[in-house]
């Protein structure tokens, strides 16, 4: 089955020949060397490249393990660069490779090389791209499917039941391709624990993961609540039995991130325009991993749209944090109340901003003015948005607020409701 990846496709198009390292990140099996190596490699050959001129190297594969010593695959490339025409240099996997980072900048001032590489370690690509590739390094983040994707390569005609198959198996591509319920959750699961748990294991050298493996799976049954490390050290306390430093888990929360597992969204104040570093939010890159882990045992609907719209919004390339705006109320005594309300997400692109909240229905009008009252708060002139579950249909309300359906929200990838 083809996925076609048009979105990053492009964005690969557009950057050929601009004298950088592309560095195409992003978790596990998302579709990177599927992107790179079929893609970008099939839109290559279509627009006249000649094969030769191609040098690929999938440096997971066992018959490459060789060619992961940095100056073998410096040799290696170098002698199939057979002539003064351009080559295109696709490296799959390069964390695999020590100093990866010198191989990487020999070829910056090589005219006719135009280098392309995939990697699955935040810490040692997306964080240090403009440190170790000297300001030429340029990344290009891939996520799991999108639902617009999803639902393409599905081949779906009922877009509710694929939505609802979206929460439950999200958007991995391999998923598409199984048409079975126990495939799809034996799939994810053999994922999670075979592949991300075996790769964080062996890169940071645990060798008891219990701890690690609780971690994951409170953080997985409070996705979208506020926490930070002390809250998770007090959990580990009175529902596990046993203590966990707070360093110790800041120190898990950041291997669980930089294999892009999780994301973490941090609380901003919308008044007095400052960050607050804690308590935040972490969410699940893909949904039906999250699933996996709990064994499907927390299929709750309003927390997987919160955490797939923001991925969804992640996938835009919105910035997104987590508001909090101040209002003071007067209560039956007349004595004034200083209270917090808190806005799901602050979306920012540029000069763009957007304030959304997520809600998986609104059946009353109490709970019409409960999910829309941080957002009434927000007297500046920049978008205030719910989206909403169901059937409910998009509408501005009489506040001026843009009420969007989850299913028109999702759809709409090019963002003009937004």
């Amino acid at each position: 089955m083809i996925v076609p990846r048009d979105k990053y496709l492009q964005e690969l198009r557009s950057v050929m020949h601009n004298g950088m390292i592309k560095i195409i990140t992003g978790v596990r099996r998302c579709g990177k060397s599927y992107l790179l190596f079929e893609l970008f490699k099939g839109s290559l050959l279509d627009s006249g490249v000649n094969e030769k001129h191609i040098i690929q190297v999938d440096l997971e594969d066992r018959r490459s393990k060789h060619l992961r010593e940095p100056d073998i695959l410096l040799d290696y490339i170098d002698r199939h660069i057979i002539d003064n025409d351009m080559h295109y240099i696709l490296l799959d996997e390069i964390q695999l490779v020590p100093e990866f980072e010198d191989v990487l900048n020999s070829y910056l001032k090589i005219k006719n090389a135009d280098v392309y590489v995939t990697g699955s370690n935040s810490r040692m690509l997306s964080s240090d791209i403009k440190t170790e590739f000297r300001g030429r390094g340029y990344e290009i983040r891939v996520h799991p499917l999108s639902f617009s994707e999803f639902l393409k390569a599905g081949e779906y005609t009922n877009e509710l039941s694929a939505l609802q198959d979206y929460m439950i198996y999200g958007g991995m591509p391999q998923i598409v391709s199984l048409s079975k319920k126990k495939e799809k959750e034996n799939y994810l699961k053999s994922l999670f624990q075979g592949t991300y748990i075996r790769d964080i294991k062996e890169r940071y050298n645990i060798r008891n993961d219990d701890d690690l493996n609780e971690l994951i799976d409170i953080i997985a049954s409070n996705i979208g609540c506020l926490t930070n490390p002390t809250n998770l050290e007090n959990t580990f306390k009175s529902v596990k039995g046993h203590s966990i430093s707070d360093t110790t888990i800041q120190s898990y929360l950041g291997m669980l991130q930089d294999a892009f597992m999780l994301e973490k969204a941090i609380r901003y104040d919308i008044k007095g325009k400052h960050y607050i570093n804690t308590p935040s939010k972490y969410y699940f890159e893909d949904v039906g991993l999250r699933n996996a882990r709990l064994n499907y045992r927390q299929i709750d609907g309003g927390h997987l749209m919160e955490n797939i719209i923001y991925n969804e919004l992640r996938i835009r390339g919105y910035s997104v944090d987590v508001g909090q705006v101040e209002v003071t109320t007067t209560n039956d005594d007349g004595k004034k109340i200083r209270k917090l309300l808190e806005v799901d997400f602050i979306c920012n692109s540029g000069n763009k901003r957007l304030y959304i909240q997520s809600a998986l229905d609104m059946p009353t009008q109490e709970k019409i003015d409960q999910e829309t009252n941080s957002l009434r708060h927000i007297k500046d002139g920049f978008p205030k948005i719910v989206i909403v579950g169901g059937l409910t249909p998009s509408h501005v309300n009489e506040d001026g607020i843009s009420i969007i359906n989850v299913i028109d929200f999702l759809k709409d990838s090019e963002g003009s409701l937004l």
